[in-house]
């Protein structure tokens, strides 16, 4: 059995990365957003379910992208160089919980410790929301209800919204404590600054 490899130490992420971030941000959104009133799927006319289904799709492309990106793109963006699956990682995410409860903001490099824990949840959400409703977009016919199998699949797509809301206010709490401490992170990610 080999060693986990190291994590990476740059806190710089390439622009295709970062150009993947924004479209999971904004489409992730616009699709939450729309999926108010993607019940309509059940009348003829559901103008609310494809505006949902069709955001929800490029949100898919974006999702599938970062995938691909974190197993074969540079090494910094790379999954294994920052997702918390190893004793030392995890002692990381322990450690800066404890930090947190001392009022004390973690000194990481970016995706290490309990940003790491943050990031790895909120994409296994979006993995799981782009998952299922590519498969209610293949599987469920507008105009009628959902029945068996593409039911259960809305049911467990339901349950995402709650889901990316927790990772949502986890994740721009943490950015906004940063940039109250002089760390605007989040400038590199909308390509504000260099």
């Amino acid at each position: 059995m080999t060693d986990a490899p190291q994590p990476t130490e740059s806190i710089d992420l390439d622009d295709l990365t970062r150009f993947i971030h924004v479209g999971l941000t904004v489409f992730g959104i616009l699709a939450l957003l729309t999926g108010l009133w993607a019940g309509d799927y059940k009348r003829v006319h559901h103008l609310g379910f494809s505006a949902h289904k069709w955001l929800g799709l490029t949100l898919s492309f974006f999702m599938a992208w970062r995938i691909w990106h974190g197993l074969y793109g540079p090494r910094e963006a790379r999954f294994s160089q920052w997702v918390p699956y190893t004793p030392e990682r995890l002692k990381l995410v322990w450690e800066d919980c404890l930090n947190l409860l001392r009022l004390r903001l973690p000194e990481r490099p970016s995706r290490q410790g309990l940003a790491g824990a943050v990031q790895t949840f909120g994409l296994a959400v979006f993995a799981w929301m782009a998952l299922t409703g590519s498969l209610m977009a293949l599987f469920l016919t507008p105009g009628r209800k959902a029945g068996g199998f593409v039911h259960a699949i809305k049911e467990l797509h339901e349950l995402g919204p709650w889901l990316i809301v927790a990772f949502l206010v986890i994740h721009v709490g943490a950015v906004t404590l940063h940039a109250w401490a002089g760390k605007n992170l989040w400038r590199k990610m909308f390509f504000l600054e260099k």
